[in-house]
């Protein structure tokens, strides 16, 4: 009661001792080990950045960063765990499209998508590519689509889960293209791929970051990137667009951010040392390996600016798909 009528009586000295002290924490930060929740599982296209950026993070820090993969609902589970996690910095998320589609395919999150997580910022992008196994006999995207008109229905794609930008870019694909094929979710990326090499599902639509080694040993056959233009790692895979679906651009992205209300020095603290790792050129190289281009906004303004205009874009791009969760 005496803090309380303290704080009534001389406001501007309780908001100097309250900025005091995070000022402190912040100086401090961090003093243990920090997690940094991948909401996908293990090998996909988001683990892939999360670990190249957590070793080199740790180093940054003095601190051990250490990369939880919490898969599942499209990136939602994990979502959650951040959004309610203490906002002391450590507790971090691996944020995508993902994040925003999810958020318009599910009605009843237990968090705001926008406003319940502090941006810190972009790390990298990448397309996804269209692979099949080679037992579909398709070695273009007109042949594909040839192939799907033929047996409506009967051709199943898979994707990391339902919401994930897998799920969104194989069913913007098929509504572009006039067809139907069969969306089969997998608890995230490893599942979906593991089904894909053996031939249980034919079609795919995952992210680069994984797929190189298997399209190199003609394990998956690449079709087409979905981004605007051409991979660096597959120059001669052409775009959708070129393969003769005009307008088709699906770029993923992804970023870090951590739970509201996380101190702004922390987030300011975060974003130096992300930005001093991502202009770093072995890491540029690491990830170009793994199918990303480094990315970044110059303050964690920019990125929550970025954030808002994702949520508008991807809400309208499901809504345009006609995706729905099943």
């Amino acid at each position: 009661m005496r803090l309380l009528t303290w704080r009534r009586q001389f406001p501007f000295a309780a908001a100097l001792a309250v900025g005091f002290f995070q000022t402190a924490f912040a100086q401090n930060y961090p003093v243990r080990p920090v997690r940094l929740v991948v909401p996908f599982s293990p090998g996909g296209a988001a683990d892939v950045p999360g670990r190249i950026l957590t070793q080199k993070l740790s180093e940054a820090l003095g601190q051990q960063v250490v990369v939880d993969n919490r898969p599942g609902a499209g990136s939602t589970i994990g979502a959650e765990q951040v959004a309610k996690a203490p906002p002391d910095g450590y507790t971090l998320l691996t944020i995508s499209n993902t994040h925003f589609v999810s958020a318009a395919l599910y009605k009843k999150l237990a968090y705001d998508s926008l406003h319940d997580f502090a941006p810190v910022t972009q790390v990298t992008s990448a397309p996804n590519i269209i692979v099949v196994h080679p037992s579909l006999p398709a070695r273009t995207v007109k042949e594909l689509v040839a192939l799907a008109k033929a047996r409506p229905g009967k051709i199943d794609y898979a994707s990391s889960g339902n919401g994930s930008t897998q799920h969104l870019t194989g069913a913007l694909f098929c509504k572009m293209a006039g067809i139907e094929m069969t969306h089969i979710p997998y608890r995230g990326s490893g599942p979906a791929t593991a089904d894909l090499l053996s031939g249980q599902v034919t079609v795919g639509f995952p992210g680069i970051a994984g797929m190189l080694p298997q399209i190199k040993a003609g394990k998956l056959r690449a079709l087409a990137v979905t981004s605007a233009k051409r991979s660096p790692e597959l120059p001669q895979t052409p775009t959708v667009a070129e393969a003769g679906i005009k307008g088709y651009d699906v770029t993923a992205w992804f970023g870090v951010a951590g739970p509201k209300a996380m101190p702004r020095e922390i987030v300011s603290k975060l974003h130096t040392e992300l930005l001093r790792i991502l202009k770093n050129a072995d890491v540029q190289k690491l990830l170009l390996n793994a199918g990303q281009e480094v990315a970044w906004q110059e303050t964690p303004e920019q990125f929550g600016e970025m954030l808002r205009v994702e949520a508008a874009k991807w809400a309208r791009m499901v809504s345009e798909s006609g995706a729905q969760v099943n």
